[in-house]
């Protein structure tokens, strides 16, 4: 488990392009035939990433760092596929996977494990978890059962679809709140005008672009903005004093997640774009 501290805002000040990447990004979550894990200190979030082919793999604790004889035993989970088709089972029940489905587990659920339909065009499952403190039953929501929410015009290079999965009036968490934007073509902005919001962290993990494709994330207090060059299935870290916006090569998707102090999604503390610095 790959373990990133929480930073004070007058150090990242200071901060160059390889600091900033070992801090916030995540650069690689997906291995053949491993689960991937990233601890964060900023709201104890685990990142991680799982990408079943040939096995079928186990959601397991880090003992040593989580001090837990099983990954739910403090926590809650929520999990997206981004592949192919797959299969996450839960304490004996197989909930089949599409490409964009969630699901959430919550805390006390013991076995999780992931497997791919087909090794050649597998599954590939990227999650959040955060700590909780109430139990709130396993609930899958397939993409088509999400309601989607238009925003953003092609004037502003923003129109985009929103998902919300896990949030307030729709899948119950302790304190997890998540969901997916997709770009639509032509539009390449997202999160701006940018905000912050001090009583949560958020992660954002960018997909579906080219190869060759790139998106500059914003980041860092307003007036003290900074950018990390995200590619494709790489995450990066927001802590509650970050703004988190990004433009893109082209359009693209990104899931984001959130903990913290509340779960509600218009708390947000906005920047007015004359004050960016």
């Amino acid at each position: 488990m790959d373990i990133r501290y929480a930073s004070h805002p007058n150090e990242v000040k200071q901060f160059d392009t390889e600091r900033l990447q070992a801090e916030f990004q995540i650069q690689s979550l997906f291995t053949e035939n491993q689960v991937t894990l990233v601890y964060s200190h900023v709201d104890r979030f685990i990142i991680g990433g799982v990408l079943p082919t040939t096995q079928t793999l186990q959601l397991e604790a880090d003992t040593k760092e989580m001090a837990a004889d099983y990954f739910l035993e403090r926590r809650e989970i929520g999990i997206i596929n981004v592949g192919a088709r797959g299969t996450i089972t839960v304490d004996g029940t197989a909930y089949t996977m599409d490409s964009k489905d969630c699901i959430y587990i919550g805390l006390g659920s013991k076995e999780i494990s992931f497997a791919s339909d087909d090794a050649a065009n597998p599954a590939k499952f990227y999650f959040n978890s955060t700590p909780a403190h109430t139990t709130y039953p396993t609930v899958k929501v397939a993409i088509s059962e999400a309601t989607p929410a238009h925003l953003g015009s092609i004037n502003t290079s923003n129109e985009r679809t929103i998902y919300k999965y896990i949030h307030l009036d729709g899948v119950q968490s302790c304190q997890l709140v998540m969901g997916m934007t997709l770009l639509k073509p032509g539009n390449m902005w997202n999160t701006m005008p940018s905000h912050t919001h001090n009583r949560r962290s958020e992660v954002y993990f960018y997909f579906d672009m080219p190869e060759d494709a790139v998106v500059f994330h914003m980041m860092g207090e307003p007036q003290q903005t900074r950018h990390v060059v995200m590619r494709n299935e790489q995450a990066v870290i927001s802590p509650s004093w970050s703004i988190h916006s990004g433009v893109g090569t082209n359009n693209y998707t990104f899931i984001w997640g959130m903990a913290g102090e509340n779960q509600m999604f218009n708390d947000m503390d906005a920047v007015a774009m004359q004050d960016l610095k």
